[in-house]
């Protein structure tokens, strides 16, 4: 081949940013145990409206669309009564003990996060709250994922170059900018989107929740193709290209 040709140059461009985290999600249970059903959902009921008390004397307000970007929200869902169960400590057999026990899920999210320290403590306060997950999330809309989703395009020019470079071209046009997957011939996406977030939590449940907040890594993922020219794969004194 010694004319100069159009080649086209399909890459994909990646890049990562460590930023602070936007949010802190706390999950947690709060459970009661007595005689009857409906003495365990009263004493339910009672602890979750103590803890929400507590709450809102630091400005936390009940989740709703309105307020969902507010400092200090909570919400309570899921609440079950069931029949106890236990080991019999003569027997070693596991069964129930006769009496009842009501858990409500409880989610707590923190957008300041300078709340957390005072949070914590009066968490811990509360005997009938167990926590059992701490997570960390980035907004969709954080200032840096612009950056990190320009910067993913950067490598994949940069990439791009280095192959048109290597065959003795150079980049002449850009054809395509996508998500991954978008340029797939077979309309088969391997990937459902571009970018991701990392976050942090589970283990063992906990009356004093870790809550110091862990940098989270943004990272974009694009696919790209760009158009040489200039390429020729002559031989060269070597014979090689």
């Amino acid at each position: 081949m010694s004319e100069a040709a159009g080649v086209l140059v399909s890459v994909r461009g990646e890049a990562r940013r460590t930023v602070p985290p936007d949010s802190a999600v706390i999950a947690g249970v709060i459970a009661a145990t007595r005689d009857s059903k409906a003495d365990a959902a009263r004493a339910a009921a009672s602890a979750l409206e103590e803890l929400t008390a507590d709450l809102a004397a630091i400005g936390g307000v009940a989740l709703g669309v309105d307020t969902l970007r507010r400092p200090l929200t909570w919400s309570a869902h899921s609440a079950v009564t069931r029949e106890e169960h236990n080991h019999d400590k003569r027997t070693g057999e596991y069964g129930p003990t006769g009496k009842m026990t009501t858990s409500v899920s409880v989610q707590i999210t923190v957008r300041v996060l300078d709340l957390l320290d005072v949070l914590g403590a009066r968490l811990a306060a509360h005997e009938a709250l167990a926590t059992h997950q701490v997570s960390w999330l980035v907004d969709w809309d954080n200032p840096a994922w612009p950056e990190v989703r320009a910067a993913a395009i950067r490598d994949a020019v940069a990439k791009g170059r280095d192959y048109a470079a290597a065959l003795g071209g150079r980049l002449s046009t850009v054809e395509h900018i996508a998500d991954p997957g978008f340029l797939a011939e077979d309309g088969q996406r391997w990937n459902s989107g571009g970018v991701r977030f990392t976050s942090s939590g589970g283990g063992e449940a906990s009356d004093a929740p870790s809550l110091d907040p862990v940098p989270q890594e943004l990272a974009a993922l694009i696919e790209a193709r760009f158009f040489a020219d200039g390429i020729t794969l002559t031989p060269d004194s070597q014979g090689q290209i």
